[in-house]
């Protein structure tokens, strides 16, 4: 869960955050957490939320961030849960 909201203030591109995600891995950072990580910096970043804001009204802006915010959440700890039985 932090994983996501720690990567909500930065912005990068998916393919910018490969390399923080390979060296979250060589610490032995799950996976989960790696992919929440990932998701919450590309799906949820500031400047993205910025400019969503001057095409959706502000209520569906909060559920929008809201309920992606929860599905990348559940999503790394399902996949926290599973890559133990998966590797």
């Amino acid at each position: 869960g932090l994983a996501t909201l720690v990567g909500v203030p930065m912005y990068a591109d998916i393919f910018g955050t490969i390399p923080i995600a390979e060296a979250l891995w060589a610490k032995g950072v799950g996976l989960g957490t790696i992919l929440s990580f990932m998701m919450g910096v590309t799906a949820l970043s500031l400047p993205s939320l910025i400019l969503l804001r001057k095409a959706v009204k502000p209520r569906l802006l909060g559920l929008f961030f809201t309920i992606v915010t929860v599905g990348i959440i559940l999503i790394g700890y399902f996949f926290n849960l599973i890559s133990p039985y998966v590797s």
